[in-house]
């Protein structure tokens, strides 16, 4: 189709020459009309490719086969495969498990207590050891104990001062002394027999008029 337009355009042209040698105008409207003819058909020739390359766009690109069909098919046919389905599918007896004997519970020993006659007998008393705390004297009673010159007992390297009759002297070596001069020295009255208590009321009972 190319080589229809190029004669005609090569035509064309030699008509508007002849035209011009010959100074004749039909030879220019020839040219004129072979012109438009070749217009003509590239227009066409340009619709003709037009439509093919629609026609050509339209159409579905062809898909590949897909592989997964061979491999699976080769997969099937592998006889390591079948044999491993067919030995998955076959169940596998698990050896039974042997029962586990546990250890009879022992029952505790009950401790009995010894008959009477065979306890044990608790060792004797000892004697007391320790200093014991001091009274809590009366503001009233220490100004008349301060004035009185009534015996006390001390222990040697003890604190307090004692009455004759305290439990604590018990088995212990004393030294009498004046509950004032005692006081002077710095021992102060056992809790256990409370001497300031005892000599303030004696004094009292004392000194109280008929």
């Amino acid at each position: 189709m190319l080589y229809v337009v190029l004669v005609l355009v090569l035509v064309a042209a030699g008509l508007v020459v002849a035209g011009l040698i010959t100074a004749n105008t039909l030879w220019a409207w020839v040219s004129v009309g072979v012109s438009v003819l070749a217009g003509l058909v590239m227009l066409a020739e340009w619709l003709r490719r037009r439509k093919q390359a629609a026609v050509a766009a339209g159409k579905p690109a062809a898909v590949p086969d897909e592989p997964e069909d061979d491999e699976k098919l080769k997969a099937d046919l592998n006889p390591d495969t079948v044999e491993g389905e067919v030995a998955g599918e076959l169940p596998v007896e698990e050896p039974a498990a042997e029962p586990v004997t546990e250890p009879a519970a022992t029952e505790p020993t009950a401790v009995l207590p010894a008959p009477d006659d065979e306890q044990p007998e608790e060792p004797a008393a000892v004697a007391e050891s320790g200093d014991p705390g001091e009274e809590d004297t009366d503001a009233a009673d220490l100004l008349i104990v301060a004035e009185l010159d009534v015996e006390v007992l001390v222990v040697d390297e003890y604190p307090r001062y004692h009455l004759a009759e305290c439990t604590w002297l018990t088995d212990r070596e004393t030294i009498p002394i004046a509950v004032a001069e005692a006081r002077d020295l710095g021992f102060t009255p056992c809790s256990r027999c409370t001497p300031d208590a005892h000599l303030a009321a004696t004094h009292r009972e004392t000194t109280k008029t008929p």
